[in-house]
């Protein structure tokens, strides 16, 4: 499971401002709670056997440094969203979170490495973020658990069938579409006349935008057929070309990051320690989510237990990882069904 921890606690630090949750030397943590809170529920959710979490270099950007425009129109980070930015990764790494900043890049290119070398291992990759940028990684080993509005729990989980289905395009076409359609969180206007339906429509003909506009070079009878001659001549003009070139680019994930994983190492694999679980995140002044962190990384409890069972002696004397991997033998109920929210904030 790979996190995308900017776009995760961005969200937490807006939805929960007004909690104004802070240690009690006055260390604000109401969006590393939340972050935390995610994390686990969506551990619970998916079962992985390994969480990764990226984060944005706070300090470079090959992207801007390459197109200044990129994000240009965001304003500066307030100081309590950068001191829990900071405050996150060093707690998930405490608690044996494998934690992952690239130089000069985004959690986005940590998202798109994780998946590309677990699916060329033959493993399977849910990608966790509030960013639909991650839809062009969809394929038959990556799925993405999109959060939207209601938590893990009511947020669809995005296989290629499914993003078909809401958006009218396949994940390999989504780089496309959305160049297409620009996006105006990163500062990317679309082609001028193409929202959402019409690049749907384009990419469902066409394939790809190339062959799209090579239409439009050879006089664009089946483009003007399907979207009107107005939009034809907007896309003939050679800014329209440039628009799509340059959104692509900057939407393009690098897929070498180092992520520092080696299969000899613990750092990122679960179970987790349940002592240092609890240490952690009490130490940091968050008692309340190191209950249920506890019981949902250590893999000595699912967080949906069935009925008690009465304790065994000899298995609960054993060490805690010892007692994890028994307990993940065992027969346990199947969780209940996860409600699907697909509200207008999914696109």
């Amino acid at each position: 499971m790979a996190v995308d921890g900017n776009s995760l606690l961005h969200r937490s630090y807006h939805a929960l401002a007004g909690t104004g949750a802070r240690t009690v030397t006055g260390e604000p943590v109401w969006a590393v709670r939340g972050l935390l809170t995610q994390v686990v529920a969506a551990a619970d959710r998916v079962g992985p056997s390994l969480v990764l979490v990226g984060f944005d270099d706070p300090e470079h950007s090959r992207r801007r440094t390459r197109w200044p425009q990129y994000k240009a129109q965001r304003a500066d980070k307030l100081p309590t969203l950068v001191s829990q930015l900071r405050l996150a990764a060093a707690v998930l790494r405490e608690l044996g979170v494998h934690v992952v900043t690239p130089d000069g890049l985004e959690a986005d290119d940590v998202l798109a490495t994780a998946a590309a070398r677990t699916a060329a291992a033959g493993g399977r990759t849910v990608l966790v973020t509030s960013d639909r940028d991650a839809f062009a990684l969809i394929d038959e080993r990556t799925s993405v658990l999109r959060v939207i509005n209601g938590g893990v729990d009511a947020s669809p989980l995005m296989t290629p069938d499914r993003l078909e289905l809401l958006l009218g395009v396949r994940p390999h076409q989504y780089r496309d579409f959305a160049a297409l359609r620009g996006d105006p969180s990163d500062n990317l206007p679309g082609v001028s006349g193409i929202g959402p339906k019409r690049a749907a429509r384009l990419l469902a003909a066409f394939g790809t935008a190339e062959a799209v506009f090579d239409d439009v070079a050879a006089g664009g009878a089946r483009v003007a057929g399907l979207v009107g001659p107005g939009t034809r001549d907007r896309l003939a003009d050679p800014q329209a070309r440039a628009c799509w070139e340059l959104n692509r680019a900057v939407m393009a994930n690098v897929c070498d990051v180092e992520l520092g994983l080696h299969p000899d190492r613990r750092p990122g694999r679960l179970p987790l320690s349940p002592d240092v679980v609890r240490r952690v995140l009490v130490g940091h002044g968050l008692p309340g989510t190191a209950k249920v962190a506890e019981r949902c990384l250590s893999g000595l409890e699912p967080c949906h237990p069935g009925p008690p069972v009465p304790g065994d002696p000899v298995v609960d004397s054993l060490p805690w990882d010892a007692r994890a991997e028994w307990r993940s033998r065992q027969t346990l109920p199947p969780l209940p069904t996860r409600p699907v929210d697909l509200q207008a904030t999914l696109f």
